[in-house]
């Protein structure tokens, strides 16, 4: 039992590490989301192949957490969503999406890779 505890331990903090390095250092903490969205907010690499008022079209990588294989795909992007830096049609970046309470996702921040 000591064991599995520890094993678990040292999966947890990988995994925090592991999370910490994917998200590209985002800064979370000027958005004005609730915690339950903060929490269950993913990251995934993407390209932005257009984005008009309130909607992006991009081709994102696998999501796992979600289950979402890699595609390409329509989302909203939130009124409050956060734009860390100029990012324009053909651009690599990395998207934070948040589920909503309809248990869709939403764009809630993009940044520039």
């Amino acid at each position: 039992m000591k064991q599995l505890t520890s094993t678990l331990a040292i999966l947890a903090l990988s995994t925090s590490v592991g999370f910490a390095q994917m998200n590209h250092n985002m800064d979370h903490s000027n958005m004005p989301m609730s915690d339950e969205q903060m929490e269950g907010a993913v990251h995934t690499k993407a390209v932005v192949n257009s984005i008009d008022e309130g909607t992006a079209n991009v081709s994102h990588d696998p999501i796992p957490e979600i289950g979402w294989p890699a595609m390409t795909m329509d989302l909203p992007v939130l009124d409050n969503a956060q734009m860390m830096g100029d990012v324009a049609a053909g651009d690599e970046v990395t998207l934070m999406l948040v589920q909503g309470e309809d248990g869709m996702y939403a764009i809630g921040a993009i940044m520039p890779n």
